[in-house]
Order: C-alpha cells, then structure tokens, then sequence
C-alpha cells in the first residue's frame, strides 16, 4: 500500500494523516492480549499517572509501558510491519528507523483514574538534528472523545511558537491567549481497532481522561528519517532497527 497524492499533501498540510482499517484484526487481539498481562503486572519501565502529573504518592496508576519493542515478539511484529514501510517512506522521503528511545510504547487511559494529555509537541525532549520525525499511532479498540481520543491542530507541525506559550515542562499553555484561539481549531476522528493514525513530531496534540468504564489501550511508535541522524550522548542516541 502506498499514499496517494491528496493522502500526503493531507499530513504535509495538517501534520497527520488517518489510515482506516489498516491493521489486522487478530494482530490487534494479540497485541492487546499481551498489553493486558503487562499492564496488569505493572512490569517496568512504565510511566504512571502519578509521574505524568508530578503527584508524590505510593499508589501507581500504568499510563503507559515503556520499551515494548523489546517485550513481546508479537509487539515487534506491528513495529517492523511490512505493509506500513512504503507509506513511512513517502513521508520521510529515506528509510524509516525505529527511534527505540521514544514512544516505544503501549499507551493506556484506564476508566476514571486515567489523567488529562496535555496540549504538547513530541519533539519537546527528543533531541536529532532535525524534525523528520514521524508517529505511527495504532487504535486496538474504540477510541472517542469521551474514554480519551487524540484531538490535534491541523498545521501547528509548520508553525513558530515562543517560548512563553509553554510552560516548564513543554506543554501548549491552555490559558494563554493566543493558544485559546488556535486550540479552537482543534479537530479529531473517531477510532475503530485496527486504526492509525500517522503525525508530525512537532503537531500538536492532547487527549482527555478517560470518563468511560473501560480502558483505552493504544500502542504508538516513532520513526525517523534515516539521514536525521540523533545527537551523540542524549536521551535520543539509543539502540534503533532500521527498517530495510
């Protein structure tokens, strides 16, 4: 499969671009199948709730597992889809490289305990020597405003923000007035299994918490261009697959 002409004038324009019933549905099972044993065990690395909002307490709430790559053969399966790489071509324009250091992961909303995302760039603590960075977001249930949808702003990817229009951690400042006006223009699709979603390491992007009785389990992964080379001794320079 590869994108049309309107697909990729689409992302380049908007900085994302929705792939319908792209996944297997039985690859999405198991990969679930797996998330769930993982996530009900807590096994690290993982990133709770109580980190994300700086909340210094004993109880742990998963809102993400880390490193997945390196957890399931059936998670690197998805990862080093075959299907997938000629589309991440076009829109790279070089081979894809699995960027292990970031997103890696299996993202997780859990009904009522789950957290606010806040309006953010994912580029804000990667650090390569440019921003030909691309997410590949994979729906494995129903995904909508209420249980914690992904909502973005078209064309905030090719936009100049100062510095004052985020806060200490890097996120999109909800009180800011500027920002008021373009999360106005916020847009989202509603999600099905099997679903991705490709975006810009710099689009912006937030997601609600979770006020649904089930949880929202999703697994995003992050390529970057072959030439767009990490910077020697950050977070960034870490093993990686090249996609050949």
């Amino acid at each position: 499969m590869i994108l049309d002409e309107k697909q990729i004038k689409e992302f380049h324009e908007n900085g994302f671009l929705l792939l319908k019933n792209f996944a297997d549905a039985k690859l999405c099972d198991e990969i679930l199948e797996k998330a769930k044993i993982h996530l009900r065990n807590k096994i690290a690395p993982i990133e709770s709730e109580q980190e994300y909002m700086q909340k210094d307490t004993n109880e742990i709430t998963v809102r993400r597992l880390r490193q997945v790559y390196d957890r399931e053969e059936v998670f690197r399966i998805w990862m080093r889809d075959k299907k997938i790489r000629p589309i991440l071509i076009q829109l790279l324009k070089d081979t894809p490289v699995l960027t292990l250091a970031h997103h890696n992961s299996i993202m997780t909303k859990l009904p009522h305990d789950s957290t606010r995302t806040f309006w953010h760039q994912d580029r804000r603590y990667w650090n390569f020597e440019n921003d030909n960075l691309v997410s590949v977001w994979l729906a494995l249930g129903d995904e909508y405003l209420e249980n914690g949808l992904l909502e973005f702003i078209p064309g905030s990817h090719i936009m100049n923000f100062s510095k004052d229009r985020f806060d200490s951690e890097s996120n999109f400042l909800d009180e800011n007035s500027e920002n008021i006006e373009l999360i106005h223009k916020k847009t989202s699709n509603n999600l099905q299994k099997g679903d991705v979603v490709l975006f810009h390491c710099k689009t912006l992007h937030h997601a609600s918490k979770n006020n649904s009785d089930k949880a929202k389990i999703s697994f995003v992964y992050t390529v970057r261009a072959k030439s767009n080379n990490p910077i020697k001794g950050t977070r960034s320079d870490f093993k990686e697959v090249i996609l050949d």
